[in-house]
């Protein structure tokens, strides 16, 4: 369904679980930003009202995600630390055209949204199978599914609101290059890291 084209490093998990105060703020903070993106999309979109008020509700799950990972930073007798840079999402946001037509852009913001939503929800899928923490692994099930339907909505706007043959063409070339970006991620205690 998500069409990645590289998978992530098996050994990410062992990494992830041996910090968990870390992969939790992490993961925290990336809750935080995409509402913040969800919400930036309605600000540059206004007359798309559909798109509005799927998004609206995307931002508030994004942040009530956010509550519910300091929850569990909190439960295990950590503390939320700084906002972490997102190098992955760093690179992939260089891949969105710049100096091109307003729904070419448009077009490539929702691409940009829906290929982090699949990167995702292929690292939570990782985190549900394989952490030995059941509650960490069950809570990560339920952000899993809910990262595919985002990914879903954003794709389908995509398709919706560009040239379904051009976005599809689009979408692919987002996976070569997400592929490549992902080569060197796996290695940290982050989300996308």
């Amino acid at each position: 369904m998500l069409g990645l084209k590289l998978t992530t490093d098996p050994n990410w998990i062992n990494i992830a679980e041996g910090n968990l105060e870390e992969i939790l703020t992490d993961h925290a903070w990336c809750e935080q930003k995409a509402a913040s993106n969800a919400i930036s999309l309605v600000v540059n979109n206004p007359e798309k009202t559909e798109m509005v008020d799927m998004l609206l509700e995307i931002a508030q799950e994004e942040l009530s995600h956010f509550k519910l990972v300091h929850e569990k930073i909190k439960e295990r007798g950590y503390k939320l630390g700084p906002e972490r840079k997102d190098d992955y999402v760093n690179e992939l946001a260089k891949f969105v055209r710049r100096g091109v037509s307003r729904e070419a852009s448009f077009i490539d913001r929702l691409l940009f949204a829906a290929m982090i939503e699949a990167r995702s929800c292929e690292r939570f899928r990782i985190l549900s199978e394989n952490m030995k923490d059941e509650d960490l692994a069950a809570f990560y099930r339920d952000l899993m599914i809910s990262e595919a339907n985002h990914y879903k909505v954003f794709i389908s706007f995509a398709r919706q609101y560009g040239n379904r043959e051009e976005t599809d063409k689009r979408w692919q070339e987002f996976l070569g290059y997400e592929a490549e970006v992902v080569k060197r991620y796996g290695k940290k205690e982050t989300i996308h890291g």
